[in-house]
């Protein structure tokens, strides 16, 4: 069995109203479409409305948030004092969105404005007072932090010592002792009136610059809708109108850098949606944070320099190649590092790019179903790094009752980021272990995933994936419909420079449904099995003008025994899956052999074996009887049997002796009665034509029959020896049963040997 990487979860569906899905039949809309709307809690014509509008008349009141027009004011009066502005931002892609929404609004109105992004290895996270001097002392009189700002009291302290007000725009999570800033202007403070929280840095921005400029900026609303996207923030209420509005706004954008990076990025500009945006555009920008200095990215948005467009858009690309790679890199080393015996995964090493270890954590967590913390080790023996969790396990929740082992920590339910001595790791290691376990707290099923409903392939089709589309924008508490569909795997293949992404085909009686999925090429054995189960997104791929249905694949499960087909030699080295794995030969040869080329244990059968204790089986060579290999699946309670099926005499492929053979052999055998056979084998094989495996076994039959004698390998005929057939010997009964076993377990296709396995 494959088990589920995420923990499946089905909507709840309850009976549709009649008259709702008669209304939405009226207007052009399926049936199907009508009942996963009903299951989303869409109950009314009204309810469905108001998530197609998408006007700039619905966005709220940005005096409704705290202290806006204390901030407003502010800024007016630095404008008019000719006062030194500088933008405090992120070096994400929030944070550079924001501010380069800022900063172009105050240059509209004629701010003398600067900028500056911090480096996330010099400066950290948040304000700095390090930097915030150095700014000052370079003329700055204001301050305005975008997407950071609400916990950094000691820096906001000292700008004020110095006379220098600092106004804070943020959307974090606000700590129990607010910074003494000049005002603070966030969706969620206490003090305020705003209607929705939810905005990302660049929506608090966005606001802030609507009541700056005393109108809508629409030209801002493509900057908006990057780092909402970006940013993972709830895709519904207002963010939602605003997204789709700057989607809308993308297509027709001037933006030089933008252009530029949407065409480095392949995304046809009139195609432009969320996923183009969270997948292509947003990685770009956090990738330069994640690595170095993020400044070159507000550059990017907001010049008007259609060449330095183009050279900072190919530096943001070949960065994010770089940060794939060293996130590759990093992620394959620390899964070497992985014990199995950890609840928590707590990987460190020194020398990792701290800017990556949240996406390696993500990537260690979708690969062992386990929360993961990754940290880098410093010269100072300091470990900073992520950690990533699933629903299963409050990450915080667990670490706050271990602060004292952390020098600095922060972060929600589902991600951490902290730093510590290195020589608290173990300790942490254990408290962490000994928690899961006195919570008893089940850490089998992983993330759960949120599925709309089960599909037949029949019911899908091109009309009822363009109604889908209906839903969009996707994000945060919006997510894409997930469907569950089944089908026979035909037409597989790996794809990608990597062979790291797969692509093929589901087919059933009638219907055939294509599917893609990203990343899952390491899985292509276990996709091709029979009885599994499909999880994913329904998408529109269009090639040569032609449109189809695809499946871009989320998750897969299937019951029951897998059998996997490993017998070509070069698949060996492989992944083998799971714990509690046997290496099972035999035959002698093929214990010696396996040993050393595997490097793992390897036991040779025997019927004492408790073949219970073992959740893999790998079948490394071929039985003499191949129903021995059926009783062992019977009697096993095996996930998954790898058939390698060596075979080291090529019994099958050199066949049975023929009689002539066996008489030629003989006749030679009386002309040179003694023979050293351990250095004159192959001389004998080259002179009698047959083949030198063959021709052991011969010489072993003739033994066996006493027609020869082998002393310390000299091999002697024996005089007037009994006459007996061929067949009366057990080597020559053994290799036709073998012959049979091999016969079948290597010419018959995998899916053949699966179902009489199962039988």
């Amino acid at each position: 069995m494959k088990k589920s990487s995420f923990d499946w979860q089905f909507r709840d569906a309850t009976p549709i109203d009649s008259t709702f899905k008669e209304n939405m039949v009226s207007q052009g809309y399926s049936e199907m479409f009508a009942e996963l709307l009903w299951n989303r809690n869409i109950h009314t014509m009204n309810d469905f409305s108001q998530l197609m509008r998408a006007n700039i008349d619905d966005l709220h009141d940005p005096f409704l948030m705290h202290d806006m027009d204390k901030a407003v004011e502010r800024i007016q009066n630095a404008i008019m004092e000719e006062q030194r502005i500088l933008i405090y931002g992120d070096y994400d892609a929030d944070g550079i969105t924001s501010t380069s929404i800022m900063l172009e609004s105050l240059e509209m109105i004629g701010a003398d404005v600067h900028y500056v992004l911090p480096n996330r290895f010099i400066h950290g996270y948040g304000p700095n007072k390090e930097l915030f001097a150095e700014k000052i002392n370079e003329g700055t009189q204001l301050i305005i932090t975008v997407d950071n700002g609400v916990a950094g009291n000691e820096a906001i302290d000292f700008a004020n010592s110095q006379g220098v007000d600092v106004i804070v725009t943020d959307h974090h999570e606000m700590p129990p002792v607010l910074p003494d800033a000049y005002c603070i202007v966030h969706p969620r403070h206490p003090d305020g009136h705003y209607p929705f929280g939810e905005l990302a840095g660049a929506g608090v921005a966005f606001k802030l610059a609507t009541a700056l400029l005393e109108e809508v900026p629409l030209e801002m609303l493509d900057l908006v809708t990057i780092g909402t996207v970006a940013d993972l923030v709830s895709m519904t209420g207002e963010n939602r109108n605003l997204v789709k509005l700057g989607l809308q706004a993308i297509k027709q954008t001037q933006r030089l850098g933008l252009l530029e990076l949407l065409k480095i990025s392949s995304i046809d500009l009139q195609k432009v949606d969320e996923t183009s945006i969270g997948f292509s555009v947003g990685p770009r920008l956090n990738a330069i944070g994640r690595l170095g200095d993020p400044n070159p990215a507000v550059e990017l948005m907001t010049t008007f320099d259609g060449e330095v467009a183009h050279q900072l858009a190919e530096k943001l690309n070949q960065i994010n190649d770089e940060r794939k790679k060293i996130v590759q890199e990093t992620t394959a080393e620390a899964a070497a590092l992985i014990n199995p015996e950890d609840a928590v995964h707590l990987i460190a090493a020194e020398g990792w790019n701290p800017g990556v270890l949240g996406i390696v954590a993500g990537n260690i967590l979708k690969q062992t179903g386990h929360p993961t913390i990754i940290l880098s080790i410093d010269e100072n023996g300091v470990a900073k790094g992520s950690g990533r969790s699933i629903e299963a396990l409050d990450l915080f929740g667990m670490l706050n009752t271990m602060r004292s082992k952390f020098t600095h920590f922060g972060g929600h339910a589902a991600a951490v980021g902290l730093t510590m001595p290195a020589e608290n790791i173990p300790v942490l290691q254990k408290m962490m272990n000994d928690y899961i376990s006195a919570e008893q707290i089940d850490l089998s099923k992983g993330s759960g995933l949120l599925i709309d409903e089960e599909l037949p392939l029949s019911t899908i089709n091109l009309k009822f994936v363009e109604e889908l589309k209906k839903l969009a924008p996707f994000g945060t508490d919006n997510p894409a419909p997930h469907f569950l569909v089944e089908g026979n795997v035909s037409l597989f293949k790996r794809i990608g420079s990597d062979q790291q992404h797969v692509k093929f085909s589901l087919k059933n009686e009638d219907s055939q449904l294509d599917a893609i999925g990203f990343g899952f090429g390491d899985e292509s054995e276990e996709i091709q099995q029979p009885e599994t189960k499909f999880v994913g997104d329904l998408e529109i791929n269009e090639w040569n003008g032609q449109k189809k249905v695809q499946l871009r694949l989320i998750d897969f499960a299937s019951d029951g025994l897998q059998v996997v087909d490993r017998r070509a030699k070069y698949t060996w080295n492989q992944k083998i899956e799971g714990e509690n794995v046997l290496y099972l030969a035999f035959q002698t040869k093929s214990l010696k052999f396996f040993t050393k080329e595997l490097q793992k244990p390897v036991s040779l059968y025997d019927e004492t074996i408790n073949w219970t204790d073992y959740d893999q089986l790998v079948v490394l060579d071929c039985p003499d009887q191949r129903n021995l290999l059926k009783e062992i699946t019977n009697k096993g309670r095996f996930e998954r049997i790898y058939l390698f099926l060596y075979s080291p005499d090529d019994a099958y492929l050199n066949g049975m002796p023929k009689r002539d053979q066996f008489a030629k052999l003989y006749q030679f055998f009386q002309k040179q009665p003694r023979v050293d056979i351990r250095f004159k084998l192959k001389v004998v094989s080259n002179y009698l034509r047959i083949p030198e495996k063959l021709l052991v076994f011969m010489i072993h039959v003739f033994s066996e029959l006493k027609f020869v004698t082998i002393d310390d390998g000299v091999l002697q005929m024996v005089e007037s020896p009994e006459t007996r057939a061929f067949e009366e010997s057990k080597i020559y009964q053994k290799r036709m049963a073998r012959i049979d076993s091999e016969e079948f377990l290597l010419m018959n296709d995998i899916q053949t040997i699966r179902n009489w396995l199962k039988s």
